[in-house]
This record gives C-alpha cells, structure tokens and sequence, in this order.
C-alpha cells in the first residue's frame, strides 16, 4: 500500500513535510457523510455573529480578485500532497468587505450537508489562505469540496471546509463536528496537534 499509493517523504523535505505524514501519489478524497448537491444559482453565502449580517450570491464572490495558488495540503490521516494548484480569491479580499466588530475572535465555518469547523480568526485572517472554486484547472469537483472549499494550508485540512456556504463570528472559541468528536481545536500539523488532550 505505502509504494502503490503513498511514499515516505525525502528526509530533506523536513521543512515541508509535518511529522508523521507520506506523500500521496494521488489526491484522496475524505469525506464524512454523502455529498450535497448544490445549484450554483440557488447557492448562497451567508456572514453573522459579530460582524454585520450579510449574504452572497456566486456572482459577488467571483467579482473578487481571482488568483493562482499553489499550496501542499496535509491531512489528519497522515498523507501530504506537495504542491496543489488552486484558483480562487484571497480570505483576507473577502474579510475586507465584512464589518467585523472587534470582539470577534473566533469562526464557525458552516457548509452545505450540515458540517462545521472552529479556527481562531487570526488562523484565518493570513494572507496564505483562500477560497478555492478550480483544482488543477477544472472547476472544483464536488468530491473536494466544490463549488467553493476554504483552503488554510498551516493547518490539517479538515479545517479547510469543504462546501463552505458561511462564517459565524464568535467572541469564544465554539467547537466544531469534528473538534466535537475528539479531533485537536487548532490542528496544526507540523505540531502534530491530531487529537483533544480531552480523548
């Protein structure tokens, strides 16, 4: 299994490569329950908590500055991908148009299928994340989270939403499915935060 599909990073890919993980050949996908389906001209984008109550259609989100990105993405599960390529826009593009109030501190992501993932808002507010609708030139695939999935590359990718549909700000860290379940608040992978003390 590990030569098919997975193989042992080189020991000069330390800085790249968080402890514990294989490069993956492929790009797994993970999921927890079905895939919604979504219709981009139903779909929406939603903004409440601290921070004025707003929602999005499609159109006002791809009037965002679009970028190319290129970012490795490592999951929980201990495979890496080195070097995905992504279009989409910049979080900090999208906070710009909120009005947060300074209380804020924390995020609920929420998404479509009911799912939801806490990260601290200086987790989110970096200038490496974005919001992603193109996987190697193609539209986003619903299997990795299309139409449009968050991607925050310093931490394991569970905290990069798949089917994200909205952002609740919060004054206190609220915990999310998986943080719920026994996964770490933060998950910072070259620290190797997998799981709560708690479990």
């Amino acid at each position: 299994m590990l030569g098919k599909f997975f193989k042992k990073p080189d020991l000069s890919m330390g800085d790249r490569v968080p402890p514990g993980q294989h490069l993956t050949n492929g790009f797994p996908i993970m999921t927890y329950g079905s895939t919604p389906e979504i219709d981009l001209a139903t779909w929406e984008f939603k903004v409440w908590g601290l921070a004025k109550t707003a929602t999005l259609n499609w159109d006002d989100l791809m009037a965002l500055p679009q970028h190319e990105f290129t970012a490795d993405f490592h999951c929980v599960t201990r495979w890496s991908k080195l070097d995905v390529e992504w279009r989409g826009f910049k979080v900090q593009d999208f906070l710009a148009l909120l009005d947060i109030e300074p209380t804020a501190k924390h995020v609920m992501q929420h998404c479509y299928g009911g799912y939801t993932t806490n990260i601290a808002l200086a987790d989110l507010d970096r200038a490496e994340n974005f919001f992603a609708f193109e996987l190697e030139g193609e539209p986003l695939p619903p299997e990795h989270g299309g139409p449009l999935r968050l991607v925050v590359p310093h931490l394991y990718a569970w905290k990069s939403a798949k089917w994200i549909n909205g952002l609740e700000f919060l004054s206190q860290e609220e915990l999310g499915f998986w943080e719920r379940n026994g996964y770490h608040s933060h998950g910072e992978p070259f620290a190797e935060e997998r799981y709560s003390s708690n479990w």
